[in-house]
């Protein structure tokens, strides 16, 4: 199944949050450049934990302020979310190319958001030096996805560089060889 060969259905921002939420989200953006975001991004979050357009919001102000671990906690998060409406396995790791191949067109949209939640995962990871993980993770997308269309393998690639370059400063050169 080509990940770009779709109807763009089931769009999680076209799903609308109450009137209270989306109006917490509007304020936050507003106050972004004061620093002050965050207290109605966790307002809306309390009032709408299920909802994506909250996550995405709590994930990119968290992104932005450089705020990492936060930002991998709600990717998390969302990921949960979004696997059981696609029938994916819990774990990530078992996931399989039948999956998608085999799941219905309709879901295609579902399934992109939750491939790309995942990327999300391992670029965080990796941003976070957590370099195996992070690789398994490109890994899986990579081997899920042959023709890159969720361009995770340029980011295998400069995982497996990093952790290259992390072993080239750690390894003692052969003096006595």
């Amino acid at each position: 199944m080509d990940l770009l060969q779709f109807d763009a259905k089931d769009l999680y921002y076209e799903k609308a949050d109450s009137q209270e939420v989306e109006d917490l989200i509007k304020y936050a953006s507003e106050l972004y450049a004061t620093g002050e975001a965050e207290l109605p991004l966790l307002q809306a979050y309390l009032r709408a934990p299920e909802s994506l357009n909250v996550l995405v919001s709590l994930n990119r102000f968290y992104y932005y302020q450089h705020r990492l671990t936060d930002a991998l906690l709600i990717s998390e998060r969302a990921l949960t979310l979004i696997r059981p409406g696609i029938d994916f396995p819990e774990d990530w790791r078992q996931l399989e190319r039948e999956h998608i191949s085999e799941a219905p067109k309709d879901l295609l949209t579902r399934i992109r958001l939750y491939l790309f939640t995942l990327k999300s995962i391992g670029f965080l990871n990796m941003r976070l030096e957590n370099l195996e993980l992070s690789k398994a993770i490109f890994e899986k997308l990579v081997s899920l996805d042959d023709k890159d269309r969720i361009g995770a393998r340029g980011l295998l690639e400069l995982v497996v560089r990093r952790q290259e370059a992390a072993e080239g400063i750690f390894r003692m050169p052969e003096v006595f060889g």
